[in-house]
């Protein structure tokens, strides 16, 4: 055989090794996403037992262990604003079994902690918001005001005599409180607190005046008259507060921020594993008991689309970062 030939001949082997080694690398990646869920899956929750996020975890769990066939377990790792999941979740295997439920903190972390091991827009695939809770202005009833408009105002009158409370530096409470008062040149110290419950318990004691907090801790004590709501920034009134107005019916309709509970993966986790775990929440939302545990939360469901979310992250980290530049807002 001429040398021309034999080099030709070894050249089709050559191709028909690499085509018969791609399609087995692909068959195998495929079989792969296939199989998935064969072993338990992890979500990893970026706060401690008994907060919210750890709460709405533990309600999807059940029905998601019946929508994927295996068990779901609740792995919680606070500290730092949620970093340190956010973190060990980034550092995972993309395969599908290491998942993150976080809160709404997650855009405004990369610029409240220098040096993070982990970047969120490369190291974190958002698979969707999960539901969104709703915001309340609320005040000490001893405060002289029935309304947003008249808070402002009296804030006014004393410009830094008065302070508003919050979960600590940084927290999205904070950050939306300071987008209020950018809005309306309201002058008012902030007192931060280690968590919503303390701070919660000063403004009904009287030390602070104001608190701009999550529904799901508003609604219980306003209903039970210890503080008194003048707003929410829901897009309509809520049913447990049907008396309290929209933040746009008492005459700030721009201002509606919501805090959430988030969904990650690793990033590079398959698309077609993505999209069932999607595709099983959405379904876990559908069971009834998820629904009324969720209202009595005062969290409406929310789901997006991985494509919608990142879009909601992006728009949100930049928005948080100048805000957070330039207040000088540290934690």
């Amino acid at each position: 055989m001429s040398k021309p030939v034999l080099s030709a001949c070894i050249r089709r082997v050559a191709y028909l090794l690499l085509a018969v080694g791609l399609s087995t690398t692909h068959a195998g990646a495929h079989a792969k996403e296939e199989a998935w869920p064969a072993k338990p899956i992890r979500i990893v929750v970026a706060f401690a037992p008994g907060g919210l996020i750890d709460i709405i975890a533990r309600t999807f769990q059940p029905r998601l262990s019946e929508i994927l066939g295996q068990p779901v377990v609740i792995e919680n790792r606070p500290a730092a604003g949620g970093t340190v999941a956010e973190g060990a979740v980034a550092r995972s295997e993309p395969d599908g079994y290491t998942l993150l439920m976080t809160a709404d903190g997650v855009p405004a972390n990369p610029h409240l902690y220098k040096g993070l091991s982990y970047d969120m827009f490369r190291d974190l695939q958002p698979i969707s918001q999960l539901v969104r809770i709703p915001l309340v202005m609320l005040v000490n009833p001893s405060v002289p005001v029935n309304s947003v408009k008249e808070l402002v105002a009296y804030a006014a009158a004393a410009p830094g005599k008065y302070s508003y409370a919050s979960p600590g530096a940084g927290t999205s409470n904070h950050l939306f409180f300071e987008v209020f008062k950018d809005m309306t040149q309201m002058d008012m110290v902030h007192a931060p607190y280690k968590g919503g419950s303390p701070a919660m318990t000063d403004l009904v004691g009287g030390h602070v005046q104001a608190l701009l907090i999550s529904a799901t801790l508003a609604v219980p004590q306003a209903q039970g008259g210890k503080v008194r709501a003048l707003a929410v920034t829901s897009p309509k009134r809520m049913d447990s507060l049907p008396d309290v107005p929209t933040f746009a019916e008492a005459g700030y309709p721009e201002f509606n921020p919501h805090q959430w509970a988030g969904l990650f993966a690793p990033a590079g986790t398959p698309s077609a594993i993505v999209a069932r775990v999607h595709e099983a929440f959405t379904k876990a939302l559908e069971a009834p008991e998820v629904r009324t545990r969720l209202k009595e939360l005062s969290a409406e469901p929310f789901m997006t689309s991985p494509e919608e979310f990142a879009k909601n992250l992006r728009k949100d980290y930049d928005m948080l970062g100048a805000l957070i530049e330039s207040k000088g807002i540290t934690r």
